[in-house]
């Protein structure tokens, strides 16, 4: 059973590791900090679920490694990429092994605290949008599958003959009806929208 007051993070950066550690020590979370995804993986076994901060670009085994490890074993706990360099299709690529949510570097550390504790209550990928799918219209619809896809806007209006701007327009009036936060949001609500 996973300790909802727990946390791993995962990242090679030991000034991100350590304030990461501060801001969560102080809200009340144990906090286990790994400078590496083989570091961490090593000690899995011997871990009881919990939420992960995992970092995408590390030495070594990358965050996404790390991710579709504990993809193939169904880890039962929200985890969470960190970036720097986040970009879409590295998203989806994120939320199709699992990942709840990506954090983009530089981060806010009350948003991050808040982004974490509702997962860790949910303790599944938040539910808010998903209803709100059958609100949008033909056209949404079809953008936001193929956002799921990781096309680009460009790609997108190509595939439906029309502008990339016309394309974001739609992109930013599906984002408000789903109340997506960002565009990893966004891809999130579309997989699982997709999946239902």
């Amino acid at each position: 059973m996973m300790d909802k007051h727990s946390l791993y993070i995962i990242d090679d950066d030991s000034a991100v590791r350590d304030a990461l550690s501060m801001v969560f020590r102080q809200e009340g979370y144990g906090v286990k900090a790994f400078e590496s995804g083989d570091a961490f993986l090593e000690a899995l076994s011997r871990l009881a679920p919990a939420c992960i901060l995992l970092d995408i670009r590390m030495p070594g085994r990358s965050g996404l490694d790390v991710l579709q490890d504990l993809s193939r074993i169904s880890y039962n706990a929200p985890i969470f990429m960190i970036s720097g360099h986040g970009d879409i299709p590295m998203a989806v690529r994120a939320m199709k092994n699992g990942a709840v949510d990506f954090i983009e570097k530089p981060f806010d550390a009350d948003t991050v605290v808040r982004r974490v504790g509702e997962a860790v209550r949910a303790h599944k990928p938040a539910a808010s949008g998903f209803a709100a799918i059958e609100k949008l219209t033909r056209r949404e619809k079809q953008i936001l599958e193929r956002i799921a896809t990781g096309a680009s806007s460009r790609e997108i209006g190509a595939d439906l003959g029309v502008s990339p701007r016309t394309v974001e327009t739609h992109r930013a009036r599906i984002k408000d009806k789903l109340g997506a936060r960002n565009a990893a949001d966004l891809v999130r609500i579309a997989l699982a929208g997709s999946r239902n």
